[in-house]
């Protein structure tokens, strides 16, 4: 069987390392905003060409607060997009806010910024972006439209660490929200995240933000939060963080012989001059798609949809958005298969899955 994702062999490169680190802590008996945290954020920060890295419990508390350390009115109108994945979505509604959906492009499927302008009214206050599967929105266009129109800027990165455009990183066009779920390009060994910002006073906030709405112990400037990367988490992702441009060469490789070796009667990801893409999610599109992924299982190849159900069609958001048709958001969901990419799958288990892809 090929797995779509085996957690164990993906992290068994690093284990050595990581136990020596968790050890250390252990040892050590300091287990909340430690060492470990603090050099996190540091190197994240770099990475990321972001002035500040703020670590938090995880990546919808990471939205949430981004959302929160900019003080909109009640009730502001943040434009995002159709067909992310409903953290997006929930951290805004959790916020005290109003999701306005726009549809993605159905060739990159991220927001279109084409349609951005139009769903500006005055009550809009900001937009969030979300770098789906591993690449990186129009962040330059984008940017415009958000400057031009007064528009805070929020990235959700969950599934693009160290993606770029021309050589710019995401999460250092606004402020950046990320996740750290175990199975992402950089993932921890349980729940976490956290927020790049290259303004000061943003840092400020989300850090009292995180923790209680408290700079000093027991002082409580504003109503905050609990939620910090724990010194566990900071360890591991501390560790694979030096190996990050490796993981994603990895996945980079294995979308490319997928790109080269299927047949055109799958749509594949596009691949845009500039754009640095890292592959967190290989997805393809096809009109048979659950017929696909049952023919596949049989011949031992495991997959994922993300996502099955639109945000707007979740009984969760259903007294938010009713009635609405989003029909290129509803297109991608339902003919989106993911196939195996993880930094565990090896170049012999693409190049079956491509083998058995192109019988079908």
């Amino acid at each position: 069987m090929i797995e779509y994702e085996n957690l164990k062999n993906s992290n068994a490169s690093f284990l050595a390392e990581i136990k020596n680190r968790v050890n250390s802590i252990l040892d050590s008996g300091w287990y909340i905003l430690g060492d470990e945290v603090i050099e996190f954020e540091a190197q994240f920060s770099k990475y990321c060409q972001s002035n500040y890295c703020i670590g938090v419990g995880n990546g919808l508390d990471a939205i949430m607060l981004a959302i929160k350390s900019l003080n909109l009115p009640p009730k502001s109108e943040i434009l995002v997009p159709s067909n992310t994945f409903i953290a997006t979505i929930l951290a805004i509604v959790q916020s005290g806010h109003i999701p306005i959906p726009i549809e993605p492009s159905i060739d990159t499927y991220n927001i279109n910024p084409d349609l951005i302008v139009e769903k500006i009214s005055t009550k809009t206050k900001a937009l969030i972006v979300v770098h789906l599967y591993g690449k990186a929105c129009e962040m330059e266009e984008i940017s415009k439209i958000c400057k031009k129109s007064g528009l805070k800027l929020i990235e959700d990165c969950a599934q693009s660490h160290g993606a770029s455009v021309n050589g710019k990183k995401i999460g250092s066009f606004g402020i950046g929200a990320f996740s750290f779920y175990p199975t992402k390009n950089l993932g921890c060994f349980g729940d976490g995240g956290c927020v790049t910002t290259n303004d000061e006073t943003t840092n400020d906030q989300i850090r009292m933000l995180r923790n209680y709405g408290s700079n000093t112990k027991y002082s409580n400037e504003i109503l905050g939060y609990n939620s910090r990367l724990d010194e566990i988490q900071a360890a591991v992702l501390n560790v694979k963080l030096k190996y990050l441009d490796s993981i994603n060469t990895h996945k980079r490789n294995l979308a490319k012989l997928y790109n080269q070796g299927l047949k055109d009667d799958f749509i594949r990801p596009i691949d845009q001059e500039g754009y640095f893409d890292v592959f967190h999610i290989y997805t393809i599109r096809h009109d048979k798609r659950d017929k696909l992924k049952e023919y596949l299982l049989k011949e031992g190849i495991k997959t994922e949809i993300h996502y099955p159900i639109a945000p707007h069609q979740q009984h969760a958001l259903k007294d938010i958005w009713s009635n609405l048709e989003l029909p290129i958001s509803e297109k991608i969901h339902r003919t989106t298969l993911s196939l195996p990419i993880s930094f565990g799958t090896n170049i012999d288990e693409v190049q079956r899955v491509i083998e058995v892809l192109n019988k079908f």
